[in-house]
């Protein structure tokens, strides 16, 4: 196919990035050459930044930089970089702190305007077309008329942008106590929505790690409101559109009140999470809902994300193709009344019921996403028909709308593989067989973890961002390190494969090495062979991902019972005590904090399982929720300090420690349990 317009992003193997591949505007990537010929020609950088399943990055293509006029303004007075906030996460944290500085909020597309040196002067998200050709013709002019305005602005700016990420060293004695999080929580539940769950808001986000905080909180300290409010999200999160209910697989979030209507892309972060808290939230509950969402989504998982080398794409767009050829968000997902009538036949008064094709479903234009309001039971009794008539009903209505469902123009797929969203994933795979013990789940998790040991893990011991077309590139972050070390950890306790471990240690002494700020006991997102930006940040505040620094702090925290090593021990409790004073005014935003500050506050054991059955009681073990453990284990002879000289060929013994002050051993996984119960 020719095209009348093609720039430098043709090169590049991000799928994001070579969508713009023929807009007229003169694209450029973000890379050392570019920047470099913006100082040269003394022009201003105009930074665009966006994702491949972001809906208003598509509108704003369509409408701005598909546009020859608007092209031309663009490329006479600027030098143009579009880049993929996935493959450069540190790119888009310090403008987008610069456009949230300047206007209070952000988003994307991220629209930024900087000086040739990359100091940002003027920003903001989603622009129609005249505000756009307004705002660079405003802006051009200001420039050349008076670049000093722009100038001071840009050091004014600056400065602020700069202390959005110091973390100052906190030097009170570290005091870690329940009553301070129980505080953080009460603050916290003003804020709940008692009646559909999630928060007092629309639209609604998933935010998996705060429910995983607050799962454990309720049930380690018997809170049954606390569990209730817990359980209503998860169920009508599970009921609601945001959950494919056909396809199975979680969409970003939900435009309204109820989690009906999503924002349609489906994105692998959001996924790998929400299994690993399905899965605990059903070892709590036995609630088969639960495990219904953990193995519908692992499935999607498998069909729709996963490569052939066990690695996981990206994302899947919210927009496809109508049947006229145009982009459409949920076009793929969405349903008229008379094409399911006229598909289901018979079934469609029980299924309109089940699914809402009502006033409770509808959407718009004669659309309705798919949402449950009612339980199975309640389905039953209503229609007189059995359990098994139901699931019966279930499958093959599944069945038939996957097929007439794929009849349409799939989504867009964003095949690139990123190594921190991959870890997620393989955590959730791993977590998933430590609950329902599918061997397939184990074996996922394996396969990908041996992706990233064979592609991103380098030859000098650090780890690569992303990998396409058979190349891994990009030096990894923060985050890069933080999840992969977690997975890694969660595939040991799970394998006893102590590669994973020590791979997990020697990934962690790596971050030190390259990432670490020692005046404030922090790490950096960005490694110290990084070019610098216009600032280098620290990322600490959890977000939809937990921080890369919270979960640094978790891994130093469970590395230094693994390892005895008093250095990753101190850092973990210092780096708490450093965030310590943000927590309790906004504690949706530190819950991967406090699940840490969880582990000092009350007990935290240490399970050492050796001998030849050590495997299977351990997978016996792990049919109780117990969230305040590490597990250690081997079937033989062990020097790891937690397994040192406990090695009997006659028996298998479990050993429950708490600061290295350990019970009697027991054989009895049972009696295990009641000592981790006291």
């Amino acid at each position: 196919m020719k095209h009348q317009y093609t720039n430098a992003l043709i090169n590049e193997t991000s799928p994001y990035l070579l969508q713009h591949a023929h807009n007229p505007v003169d694209w450029n990537p973000w890379n050392k050459t570019t920047l470099e010929k913006a100082k040269t020609e003394n022009k201003l950088i105009l930074i665009s930044v966006g994702y491949a399943a972001c809906h208003w990055c598509h509108v704003m293509e369509h409408e701005s930089f598909e546009d020859s006029l608007v092209a031309q303004v663009m490329n006479k007075n600027f030098i143009n970089i579009k880049v993929d906030r996935e493959e450069r996460p540190d790119v888009d944290q310090v403008y987008m702190n610069a456009v949230q500085l300047m206007t209070g909020s952000g988003g994307w597309p991220l629209n930024v305007i900087t000086l040739p040196d990359g100091r940002p002067v003027w920003g903001g998200t989603y622009f129609k077309k005249e505000q756009w050709m307004d705002a660079l013709d405003q802006i051009s002019k200001l420039y050349t008329e008076d670049p000093e305005k722009l100038q001071d602005y840009a050091t004014k700016l600056e400065e602020g942008i700069k202390s959005l990420d110091v973390v100052q060293l906190n030097t009170d004695e570290p005091i870690f106590e329940k009553p301070f999080i129980q505080e953080a929580i009460n603050n916290w539940s003003k804020q709940f929505d008692n009646n559909k769950g999630g928060m007092n808001q629309a639209p609604k986000f998933m935010m998996p790690n705060n429910y995983h905080f607050l799962l454990r909180y309720a049930y380690q300290n018997n809170d049954a409101k606390l569990l209730d409010f817990v359980n209503l999200t998860l169920k009508k999160m599970a009921y609601g559109g945001v959950f494919d209910q056909i396809g199975g697989g979680f969409s970003r979030y939900s435009v309204d009140a109820k989690w009906h209507v999503p924002h349609f892309e489906k994105m692998l972060y959001d996924n790998g999470q929400l299994v690993s808290l399905y899965a605990d939230a059903y070892l709590v509950s036995k609630n088969k809902l639960y495990e219904d969402v953990v193995h519908q989504t692992l499935n999607y998982i498998k069909k729709e994300m996963t490569t052939s080398n066990g690695a996981f794409y990206s994302s899947l767009d919210a927009d496809s193709n109508t049947p006229e050829g145009e982009l459409e968000e949920g076009a793929f997902y969405v349903w008229t009344k008379d094409e399911l009538k006229l598909i289901l036949k018979d079934d469609f008064d029980l299924f309109s019921d089940y699914y809402n094709v009502n006033n409770y479903g509808f959407w718009e234009h004669d659309n309705y996403v798919l949402i449950r309001k009612d339980d199975d039971n309640t389905i039953i009794k209503k229609h007189n028909i059995t359990e098994s008539v139901l699931t019966e009903k279930k499958n093959k209505w599944e069945s038939i709308l996957i097929k007439e469902r794929n009849k349409r123009a799939k989504p867009r797929l964003d095949d690139k593989t990123l190594t921190s969203w991959n870890a997620l994933m393989l955590k959730g795979y791993a977590d998933a067989y430590r609950v329902f013990g599918n061997d397939d789940y184990i074996a996922s998790a394996e396969k990908s973890a041996n992706f990233i040991l064979n592609n991103q893990l380098r030859e000098d011991g650090g780890l690569n961002h992303n990998y396409k077309d058979g190349k891994s590139s990009i030096n990894g972050y923060l985050e890069d390190y933080a999840t992969t070390i977690d997975a890694f950890i969660t595939l040991y306790e799970n394998t006893l494969n102590e590669k994973w471990l020590t791979t997990a240690r020697d990934l962690a002494n790596y971050a030190f090495d390259h990432f670490f700020d020692e005046s404030s006991i922090m790490f950096y997102f960005t490694s110290n062979e990084d070019a610098s930006l216009v600032s280098r940040s620290i990322e600490y505040r959890d977000n939809v991902i937990p921080a890369s620094n919270s979960i640094m702090a978790k891994n130093l925290f469970k590395l230094s019972h693994y390892f005895d090593n008093e250095h990753f021990s101190k850092t973990a409790m210092t780096m708490l005590n450093n965030i310590k004073p943000e927590m309790k005014e906004y504690p949706s935003g530190y819950s991967n904090w406090f699940d840490l500050m969880l582990n000092y506050a009350q007990p935290y054991y240490e399970v050492a399982i050796v001998g030849k059955d050590a495997k299977q009681k351990i997978n016996n073990l792990n049919k109780t929720y117990i969230p305040n453990k590490l597990i250690a284990g081997s079937t033989s002879e062990n020097n790891m300090p937690l397994l040192e000289s406990r090695y009997n060929p006659n028996s298998t013994l479990i050993y429950v420690c708490v600061n290295k002050a350990c019970k009697l051993p027991v054989s009895e996984v049972k009696d295990a349990i009641k000592f981790l119960k006291e």
